[in-house]
């Protein structure tokens, strides 16, 4: 079965150059302009490896590669870029790359790297379908759209379940309210930033009755999301 690539490149020349030899080599690959939509394009597609430019528009190759690692523990993100220094390097690490290529480079050690990287990807598992997460004295497990408690079981929409994932990954961290916007609905347009208002609602009043979660605003940057150990 052909290794399949998921390519984030703005750079249209470069990315047709990429495109094309690695099908020629026999990859399938998607490759997109910016990261907009990435979880979407993950769960179509089923990539084997994402190589991911770093100087993206709306939302840099090292926030996409954080987002990536949330979701998909073992998926292997090589980082495309012209920098170099050793804090560049180390960034990209933190930010959930397993590898890191500067530009320019020549398509034989890309493709090493990416069978390299894919090879040791197969090695591993991905983390089970049903995972939970305890969120007070209730449990969320995302694959089931479920927020369950002692007393009831409530079944959660798509996005409500995307937004809720999100933030079970980014516990007592500052989340960007224009990152979040960007990951689960591709762009931070007025009309979303509505729609997130009342997707933050939803859940706050399903916290309501749950002890040790509570989602705090913070104006003009984001949300907190606060879990209680019980």
């Amino acid at each position: 079965m052909n290794t399949k690539v998921l390519y984030i490149e703005d750079e249209l020349h470069m990315a047709r150059i990429v495109t094309e030899t690695l099908a020629l080599k026999g990859y399938e690959v998607l490759h997109k302009k910016d990261g907009t939509k990435i979880l979407e394009h993950i769960n179509q597609f089923q990539p084997d490896i994402c190589v991911l430019d770093v100087m993206l528009p709306y939302i840099d190759g090292f926030s996409l590669g954080s987002a990536i690692r949330t979701l998909h523990a073992h998926l292997p993100i090589i980082f495309l870029t012209a920098k170099s220094q050793t804090q560049d390097v180390l960034d990209g690490f933190s930010a959930g790359g397993t590898d890191y290529l500067k530009k320019p480079f020549s398509m034989e050690e890309l493709m090493v790297r990416i069978n390299n990287q894919v090879n040791i990807y197969q090695r591993h598992t991905e983390p089970a379908p049903d995972t939970e997460f305890r969120l007070g004295s209730a449990r969320f497990t995302p694959m089931r759209f479920l927020l369950e408690t002692a007393k009831k079981s409530v079944k959660l929409s798509h996005k409500e379940v995307e937004i809720l994932h999100y933030f079970c990954r980014h516990q007592q961290e500052v989340i960007d309210r224009r990152i979040l916007m960007q990951m689960v609905w591709g762009d931070d347009s007025f009309f979303h930033s509505r729609n997130l208002d009342v997707y933050i609602s939803k859940l706050r009043a399903y916290f309501e009755e749950i002890e040790g979660v509570e989602i705090f605003t913070l104006k003009g940057v984001g949300y907190r999301f606060v879990v209680q150990d019980l």
